[in-house]
C-alpha cells in the first residue's frame, strides 16, 4: 500500500478544476479495522470528497467513495472499504456548500442530497432516481435502515436458502456504462426483484434489462469480518448470474459507497455460476480489496448450521456410501450422497450449501435437514443411534430425542394417504392404438401422457405441432408380467423379510428383478403387434419411447423423474427391447420407494408406452407454464427455454437457461420480459425469438383453457399447464408434453 503525503494530493487537487485549493492533510490513520481515515481542517461553509484510485497511471480508475459536510476544525473522511493488497491512491477534494457539484450527474447537487431528511431517499454517489421507502432506497444510512428494509421471515419457498437470515435485495443498473445505480429493495414489501422493478417501472422493465445486475446482501452477526470483529455483510448474485472480475468490483465499490455504515466488513461470496468466474479471474480478484468467503468461510467454522426447519421421526442411521435409506429414517451421511430418495431426516457431518441436492429435496419433502460437524462424537447423538428418535431443526439449535415407535408411525401415517390407492388400469384395450384415435378420457388404457399428447392433436394448434405417434396400452405391461410369472416373483420380493428390512438388499433385489425384466420372454401375439407398430413408423426412424404409466402427470401426483424413457434406433432391431426397458423403470428403487409411501398398489401400477419419432439435432428445449410461479407474476406465462438438446429438466453442468416472461394481457406494450439470457448465446441475445413467442403464447393459452375444463377446476382455483417444447432442427416448434403444474 502507497499513500502519498501533501505534496501529491496538492498536485491531484490542482488538477481539479472544481477543487478549492490544495489540502493539507492534519492526519492519515489506517484504522484497526484495516481502513485508511484521513483529517482535514475544514470549516462548515465546505463539505469534502474522498477519493480512491487503485493504480496511479489510470486516472480514469478513480472514483469517489465517501462525502461529509464539514465540520468547524477538522473533519475525518473514513473509506467503507479495507486497503488493498497491492497499491492505492487517496486524495481529499474539498467544495464549498454553496457552489456544490453533482457528483454523480443526477441532476441534484450534493449538499442537497447529503442534507436530504427524508430516509435513503437520495444518494450523493448514486443517480438512480428517488423511489418510497415503502419500496426501497437509494443510499442505506445505518444498521437500523439495513434491518428495517431486510425480510426476517421464514419463506422458504422464495429464499430458502437465506430462512433465519437478514437480507436485502439490490439492483444494479447500467452496469456497463461509466454512471451505473443502485437500488436497495425493500425487501419485506417486495420479495422477488420483479416484483420491485415493475411497482417503480424500471427502465429496460421490471428486470432492468440485459445489463442489470440483481442479488442480495445478507448479514451475518456472528462470523468473524475482514477488520477482526463478528458482523459480516456478504453480497451474491442470483445462482445463475455469473460475472467477470471488472463487474464484481463495479458492485462491490457501488455498494460499499451507498452502504457508509460500513467497515470493512463486505465481502463477496462466488457461488452457483458465479464461481467459475471467480476461479478464471482469481489473480485479479487476490490483488483487489475485494475480500472473498468462500463456502468453507460461511460454514467452515460452525458447528450446527441448520439447512431446512421442520421435525421429522425415525430410526436414526449412519449411513454408508452405498447404502439405501427408508422413508421412516433419520439418516447421517459423512459425505453427500448423489441423490436423495424420501427419508425423514438429514444430519451430515459435512458441510452442505443451501442450494445442495440433499437441501433441495428436504425442502421438497418438508424433512428436517442440518449440518452438524462431528456428529458421531457427540453423545447426543451417538448414544441414540440405532433407536427411534425425534429430530427437530430450529433457526438456532437442534433437537434430538428417543421417540417411540407410536411416535414415529403416528408421524408418517398423517404425512401418507390414510388408505392404500388402487391407480384404475383399464385392460379392455387390446392393440396398440393411433393418437388420433385416442381421447383424453383414455388415460385409464393408455396413461395420462399419452392421452394428453392425444388431446393435444384435437386442439387444431398448427401444422406439425404436435408429433403423429401411437401408444401401446397397460394391457401389454399386463400380459408381459403374467406370461412371465412377474407378479408371483413381485409377490414374492414383497414377502420377503429381507425385502422389507434390509433396504441395501432391496435396492439389491430390485436390481434383479428389473434385469429379469429386461429379458424376459414376449408372448408372439405381442411380438407381432409391436412387429406392425415399429412397420407403422417410415422405415429408419427412431422412434422414441417414452413412459405412461397410470401413476404420473396426475394432478395431486406428478411422478416426474420416477421413470425412464429410450430411444430405440433402427440398428437395435425389434422394438420390444426398449419396451422391456421401460417395463423394467416400473422399478427403480425411487419409484418404487415413492409409491410405497404413498400407499400406491404396485400390483395396480401399469406401464403404457407413448411412442412418437425421435426429435434429432433440435435446436432448442423448452418448459413453459401457463402461470408464473417463480416470480409469482399475474398476467404472465414463464418460459425457460436452453439451446439445442440440453433439456431444461434435466441440464447439463454450468448451463443458465434462458427465462422469459411472456405478456397475456393487453395492459402493456411489452409483450415479453427477458429475465435472464442463456449463457449459451451472446448476452441479449434470444433463443426463444419473437415470433416463437408470438407462435406460442395462443397455443399455451388454449392448452390452459381446454384442460381446466378437462379437470373440471373451478374458475377460482389456481390451475397452471406445464407444457414441454421444442424447436426442431428444421426451425418449427413442436409440444411434446402438457400436465397440470403442481403449485
Amino acid at each position: 500500500m502507497r499513500i502519498y503525503g501533501p505534496s501529491f494530493l496538492t498536485l491531484l487537487v490542482a488538477l481539479c478544476a472544481q477543487a478549492q485549493g490544495p489540502l493539507p492533510l492534519d492526519r492519515i490513520v489506517i484504522g484497526g479495522d484495516n481502513r485508511m481515515q484521513f483529517e482535514v481542517s475544514s470549516t462548515t461553509d465546505h463539505y469534502y470528497v474522498l477519493y480512491f484510485q487503485p493504480e496511479l497511471d489510470d486516472p480514469t480508475g478513480e472514483f469517489p467513495v465517501a462525502l461529509k459536510l464539514g465540520s468547524a476544525g477538522t473533519t475525518v473522511l473514513s473509506d467503507q472499504l479495507g486497503l488493498t493488497p497491492g497499491s492505492g491512491f487517496y486524495r481529499v477534494e474539498e467544495h464549498l456548500r454553496s457552489q456544490a457539484v453533482d457528483l454523480d450527474r443526477d441532476g441534484i447537487n450534493d449538499v442537497v442530497e447529503l442534507t436530504d431528511p427524508t430516509r435513503g431517499r437520495l444518494a450523493p454517489l448514486n443517480a438512480a432516481p428517488p423511489v418510497s421507502f415503502t419500496d426501497g432506497v437509494c443510499l442505506i444510512p445505518d444498521r437500523q435502515t439495513f434491518r428495517d428494509l431486510s425480510y426476517q421471515g421464514d419463506d422458504v419457498v422464495i429464499d430458502f436458502h437465506l430462512s433465519g437470515l437478514e437480507f436485502v435485495k439490490f439492483f444494479i443498473l447500467e452496469a456497463h456504462t461509466d454512471n451505473p445505480t443502485v437500488y436497495f429493495m425493500n425487501t419485506n414489501t417486495h420479495r422477488a426483484h420483479f416484483l420491485f422493478g415493475r411497482e417503480v417501472n424500471l427502465p429496460g422493465g421490471p428486470f432492468g434489462g440485459a445489463n442489470a445486475m440483481r442479488g442480495e446482501i445478507v448479514y451475518h452477526p456472528f462470523l468473524t469480518a475482514p477488520n477482526g470483529k463478528p458482523g459480516v455483510y456478504r453480497f451474491e448474485f442470483e445462482p445463475g448470474d455469473g460475472y467477470p472480475f471488472d463487474r464484481v468490483q463495479l458492485a462491490h465499490e457501488l455498494l460499499a459507497a451507498n452502504m457508509p455504515f460500513l467497515e470493512n466488513n463486505l465481502i463477496f461470496f462466488p457461488f452457483g455460476l458465479a464461481f467459475p468466474p471467480y476461479e478464471r479471474d482469481k489473480d485479479l480478484f487476490d490483488a483487489s480489496r475485494i475480500p472473498i468467503f468462500l463456502e468453507d468461510d460461511l460454514y467452515g467454522d460452525i458447528s450446527f448450521l441448520p439447512l431446512n426447519i421442520a421435525q421429522g421421526f425415525g430410526l436414526l442411521r449412519v449411513l454408508g456410501p452405498n447404502e439405501q435409506p427408508g422413508t421412516r429414517e433419520i439418516v447421517i451421511f459423512e459425505s453427500l450422497p448423489n441423490e436423495l430418495p424420501r427419508v425423514g431426516g438429514v444430519i451430515t457431518t459435512v458441510p452442505q450449501t443451501p442450494l445442495s441436492h440433499v437441501n433441495l429435496r428436504a425442502i421438497q419433502d418438508n424433512i428436517p435437514n442440518a449440518y452438524l460437524r462431528d456428529a458421531l462424537a457427540n453423545q447426543e447423538v451417538s448414544s441414540l443411534i440405532g433407536k427411534y428418535v425425534s429430530f427437530r431443526v430450529n433457526a438456532d439449535e437442534f433437537e434430538l430425542r428417543e421417540a417411540t415407535l407410536a411416535e414415529v408411525e403416528a408421524h408418517h401415517v398423517a404425512l401418507r394417504p390414510a388408505d392404500p390407492q388402487f391407480p384404475v388400469r383399464n385392460l379392455s384395450v387390446t392393440s396398440f392404438q393411433s393418437l388420433d384415435t385416442i381421447g383424453f378420457s383414455d388415460s385409464d388404457a393408455f396413461g395420462v401422457k399419452s392421452a394428453n399428447l392425444a388431446t393435444l392433436r384435437t386442439l387444431n394448434l398448427g401444422s406439425e405441432v404436435v408429433p403423429d405417434g401411437f401408444a401401446l396400452p397397460f394391457y401389454f405391461y399386463d400380459e408381459y408380467m403374467k406370461f412371465n410369472g412377474f407378479y408371483d416373483a413381485l409377490s414374492a420380493l414383497l414377502s420377503d423379510p429381507d425385502f422389507e428390512s434390509d433396504l441395501l438388499k432391496r435396492d439389491e433385489m430390485l436390481k434383479n428383478f428389473r434385469k429379469d425384466l429386461k429379458v424376459g420372454v414376449m408372448p408372439l401375439w405381442m411380438v407381432n403387434e409391436l412387429t406392425a407398430l415399429q412397420f407403422s413408423f417410415p422405415f429408419g426412424t427412431s422412434i422414441r419411447c417414452r413412459s405412461s404409466t397410470n401413476n404420473e402427470d396426475l394432478p395431486g401426483f406428478s411422478g416426474a423423474g420416477l421413470y425412464d424413457s429410450f430411444t430405440h434406433h433402427p440398428d437395435e432391431h425389434h422394438l420390444q427391447k426398449s419396451i422391456k426397458q421401460l417395463y423394467a423403470s416400473l422399478f427403480n428403487f425411487r419409484a418404487f420407494e415413492e409409491r410405497a409411501f404413498f400407499r400406491i398398489d404396485h400390483f395396480s401400477t401399469a406401464m403404457g408406452v407413448l411412442l412418437h419419432p425421435s426429435f434429432q439435432n433440435e435446436r432448442a428445449n423448452g418448459v413453459a407454464v401457463t402461470d408464473d410461479p417463480i416470480y409469482q407474476t399475474i398476467g404472465y406465462y414463464y418460459l425457460n427455454t436452453q439451446v439445442g438438446e440440453n433439456l431444461v429438466t434435466n441440464p447439463e453442468a454450468d448451463s443458465i437457461p434462458e427465462e422469459i416472461l411472456l405478456n397475456i394481457t393487453a395492459l402493456t406494450n411489452t409483450p415479453y420480459q427477458l429475465v435472464r439470457s442463456s449463457n449459451q448465446l451472446a448476452e441479449g441475445s434470444l433463443i426463444l425469438t419473437q415470433a416463437y413467442q408470438n407462435q406460442l403464447e395462443p397455443i399455451l393459452t388454449t392448452i390452459h383453457a381446454h384442460f381446466r375444463t378437462l379437470y373440471e377446476i373451478p374458475a377460482q382455483d389456481q390451475f397452471a399447464m406445464e407444457v414441454e417444447f421444442k424447436i426442431t432442427a428444421q426451425g418449427n416448434l413442436a409440444i411434446k408434453q402438457a400436465r397440470p403444474w403442481l403449485f
